[in-house]
């Protein structure tokens, strides 16, 4: 059994080209069904049929695990099948005929563009005395919370390399709508000033071109030139976003930073996500085409993008008005 939970991680990592966090997950769901195999009598892979994996999927649900999990461990159990029956080491592919069940989709929190536009003015301009967002601090109690400190000149302010690049972050996730990792795995040689978009690599190492706007570039001209130099370590390497000790600027912190920018905006709890969600709705709602909001964000199938139709029920109104003969 292990030999097989090996081989089929190096199938999603190697063939597939799955992430590491996917290929956990998978491994993990793997393992679970296989003990819950092996606990009714299996002792090899051949030895597993449809009836164990419902099985495993009806317990899972009695503990009360949430359907988005038990729809991706469904998925597990159907790639797993499917593999190993390729591989030779089930006589079928018996979870072929299972059926997933469905994930309740809940619709995403956004911003209105005024509380975009004013997270980013608050980006922009010097700490108000007393608050500072926090996110590099190892020291801060809570990194997403604002912490006492003045707020010095920008000459003459430690700090203003650090706050350089806290603005092009929020700039760039909210004016390209991508993924907090993609935008920490960005590297100088990605970014195309003269055209101004990126390069972005996706879910599956899938590569992808956004574009972004003026404020954007202006706040990646101040980072390059007056942050970036001045927080360059040793393990910065080509990173565009650096964290405060030089390296590259990972996920955890921009979140924190992210969260500590909102609460000092005074806006409701906000993630990289969030501001995800908030350029996709915003792009939609200006008349953007769906189809296009769906190679910005990255979605392999246009079903993703489509949530976010559901988040635009004004623009619909407007256009039902507008058109409609009976509206």
């Amino acid at each position: 059994m292990r030999e097989a939970v090996d081989e089929f991680a190096t199938h999603l990592t190697q063939v597939r080209n799955r992430s590491v966090h996917t290929v956990r997950a998978y491994v993990t769901d793997l393992v679970s069904l296989l003990d819950h195999a092996m606990r009714a009598g299996a002792r090899t892979p051949a030895d597993l049929d449809l009836t164990v994996v419902r099985s495993w999927l009806a317990r899972q649900r009695t503990t009360g695990v949430a359907r988005s999990t038990l729809a991706r461990r469904a998925a597990t159990a159907r790639a797993f099948s499917a593999w190993a029956h390729r591989a030779g080491l089930l006589p079928t592919d018996v979870a072929a005929p299972m059926a997933s069940p469905r994930a309740h989709r809940k619709l995403p929190t956004v911003l209105r563009a005024d509380q975009a536009a004013a997270l980013l003015e608050t980006a922009a301009l010097p700490f108000p005395a007393g608050t500072q967002p926090t996110g590099d601090d190892p020291a801060a109690a809570d990194a997403g919370r604002p912490r006492a400190a003045p707020p010095p000149p920008m000459d003459q302010d430690d700090t203003a390399p650090v706050r350089l690049r806290d603005l092009l972050l929020l700039e760039l996730l909210y004016a390209t709508g991508v993924r907090v990792s993609e935008v920490c795995g960005l590297d100088v040689a990605d970014v195309d000033p003269g055209r101004r978009v990126i390069r972005v690599f996706g879910k599956g190492g899938r590569e992808r071109t956004v574009p972004y706007g003026v404020p954007a570039q202006r706040a990646l001209d101040a980072w390059l030139r007056h942050g970036r130099p001045r927080l360059t370590g040793p393990r910065a390497l080509d990173a565009l976003l650096l964290g405060a000790r030089g390296g590259r600027l990972n996920a955890t912190t921009a979140r924190r930073i992210v969260a500590g920018y909102a609460e000092v905006s005074g806006l409701p709890r906000t993630t990289p996500h969030g501001l995800r969600h908030s350029a996709a709705t915003h792009l939609l709602e200006g008349g953007a085409d769906l189809r296009a909001v769906q190679e910005l964000l990255g979605h392999s199938s246009l079903a993703s993008t489509q949530i976010y139709t559901h988040v635009s029920v004004d623009r619909l109104r407007a256009a039902y008005r507008q058109a409609h003969p009976r509206a």
